[in-house]
């Protein structure tokens, strides 16, 4: 049997085109890698001492909140230009903000005073347990999982609000506010609905894989909601009436105590709606703070402990069940339809409430340990109580709720007394590392202890 020898004519093949073609490749690859690499790293990144060894992150939520706050400056100086607004963006390590509701109220500039703090306030990074193994928080790495894999929808008071503004520094210049109140839209009012949409001047663009239906006006990547109390007040009005059956001239609220909220029949409905007018893929809420014998008089009782406070507690805890029951069945009938086109549930996200501190402006750096309360200010004293409930109800041993997850991460801001906004103890600064941490953990959980995706 006979075998055909095929010989190459070199004549065919020059090494100099071969060289140059090679070269041109790898001058394209170079340019590549370097317009993919400013995409990814065009905003500063947000540092909260990791461990960089390791690649796999994992960080319980219990290890993230064991941990401390260190002293690391993200500015030179204590003052770096002739602009308060400049020198808050430099201190928070902020390229902007896209929100403009309340602007210099949230990154803490509105006062003199508080300007004068402002530097070493915002000098201070969380340092969590060494147990911890997490990615540095990342505005556009988180942009492009917010637009490829879903956005945020947050619901909640006045701090889930400030949870949204902070979180439009962390994403700029990559997202555009709307109501873009500095051009005098939207209305001011408390309820008022905020979202965050994808600049079309951001250059993470081309480099984006969009989902189908994905429009850039029209589809947020996050979203505010003013939700006090989970439910509707009449709602709860009807979850009181099952539970205790009261008198007829019993009245449950105050109604001279301002309180907004919406049902989960219409935040949940939000939630699961399809692109283009959604594309949600993680609800964060957390509540507590307006759970009040103030709001809630009915309850209220000078001859009890707390004035009541322990009723409103037991009335919590039903509500919570509740609620944890409807939301995660309204997940269930979303997964049975295919999760909205999404390759895994869409999740939710119940992160632990705060309380102030007291005197909180006569104090200009964190605390070691935790001071408990002196004096009895709101419902302040018993917040770590509606947490301990929430954390009850979702807690991994029961398997009721596969999709909501609680979050006992406030040790951090239990421990910045110092952090908090001029006009009031509760409230705190953007940039100071406390809400910022708040991003950074729920963006690991959900993308890491949950979503097993890789950056």
């Amino acid at each position: 049997m006979g075998y055909t020898v095929f010989r190459i004519n070199t004549r065919f093949f020059s090494v100099r085109p071969v060289i140059g073609l090679g070269v041109i490749l790898a001058l394209a690859l170079i340019s590549f890698t370097l317009s993919f690499k400013f995409r990814l790293q065009d905003l500063p990144v947000f540092k909260t001492t990791v461990n960089p060894e390791h690649r796999l992150a994992s960080c319980p939520p219990e290890a993230w909140a064991d941990g401390q706050w260190k002293y690391k400056p993200r500015s030179n100086s204590t003052k770096t230009s002739e602009s308060p607004m400049e020198d808050a963006h430099a201190f928070a390590g902020f390229a902007g903000c896209a929100s403009s509701r309340q602007y210099e109220w949230h990154l803490g500039f509105d006062s003199e005073e508080q300007l004068q703090k402002l530097a070493k306030v915002d000098s201070y990074q969380w340092t969590p347990t060494s147990r911890c193994d997490i990615d540095p928080l990342n505005g556009a790495v988180l942009t492009k999982e917010l637009v490829e894999h879903g956005g945020w929808l947050m619901i909640g008071d006045s701090m889930t609000e400030n949870h949204f503004f902070s979180l439009s520094c962390v994403l700029y210049p990559h997202v555009v506010a709307s109501p873009d109140y500095a051009s005098g839209e939207g209305t001011h009012a408390h309820d008022e609905p905020q979202h965050l949409y994808l600049s079309p001047h951001s250059p993470l663009i081309h480099s984006l894989r969009f989902p189908d239906g994905f429009d850039i006006a029209k589809t947020p990547l996050v979203t505010y909601r003013r939700v006090d109390l989970l439910f509707e007040q009449y709602e709860l009005v009807e979850l009181h009436y099952r539970l205790h059956k009261p008198l007829r001239n019993f009245t449950l609220f105050d109604e001279e105590v301002p309180s907004y909220s919406l049902s989960p029949a219409y935040y949940m409905r939000l939630f699961t709606k399809p692109l283009p007018e959604a594309n949600y893929a993680t609800l964060v809420t957390s509540t507590g703070g307006h759970w009040t014998t103030t709001l809630f008089a009915g309850f209220q009782d000078d001859d009890k402990e707390g004035e009541g406070i322990y009723d409103v507690l037991e009335f919590f805890r039903y509500v919570t069940e509740r609620w944890a029951y409807e939301v995660q069945e309204t997940l269930y009938e979303d997964q049975r339809k295919g999760n909205g086109g999404k390759t895994s549930p869409r999740q939710v996200i119940v992160r632990s409430y705060l309380p102030g501190h007291e005197d909180c402006h006569e104090y200009y750096e964190p605390w070691t340990v935790y001071h408990p309360f002196t004096i009895f200010a709101w419902n302040w004293q018993w917040i770590k109580d509606f947490n301990k409930i929430f954390q009850e109800i979702l807690s991994s041993r029961s398997p009721g709720y596969p999709n909501i997850h609680y979050l006992p991460i406030d040790q951090p801001a239990l421990l910045r007394p110092d952090a908090h906004v001029s006009s009031d103890c509760l409230h705190l600064i953007s940039g100071s590392g406390v809400i910022e941490g708040w991003t950074h953990y729920i963006w690991h959980f959900i993308t890491r202890e949950i979503g097993g995706r890789v950056r």
